[in-house]
């Protein structure tokens, strides 16, 4: 079975979403009173987990893609072994 691993970009993104969320609760709550520059930045923050989420799915498309080309390279060669076999069988 595969180890799941966390890379510094997964934690960052998470601790990220976290703290968003974080901020929106306080800020719904009225707990925080911010200036006008802090309060875009949840917005930087969720462009970046965009970018984020953007980049795994790419990576997950071409792992999709060699994973793919791996079932049809195997897929030949278990239908070259069952010609060999046949061709052997009717020797």
């Amino acid at each position: 079975m595969l180890k799941k691993r966390f890379s510094i970009w997964d934690i960052l993104a998470w601790v990220i979403l976290i703290g968003i969320a974080l901020w929106v609760l306080l800020k719904v709550l009225g707990i925080i009173n911010t200036p006008l520059l802090i309060e875009y930045a949840p917005i930087f923050g969720a462009v970046y987990l965009a970018g984020w989420a953007m980049h795994k799915l790419d990576t997950a498309v071409d792992e999709i893609k060699d994973l793919k080309h791996f079932a049809k390279e195997t897929a030949e060669q278990i239908n070259n072994i069952k010609v060999k076999c046949v061709k052997n069988h009717s020797d």
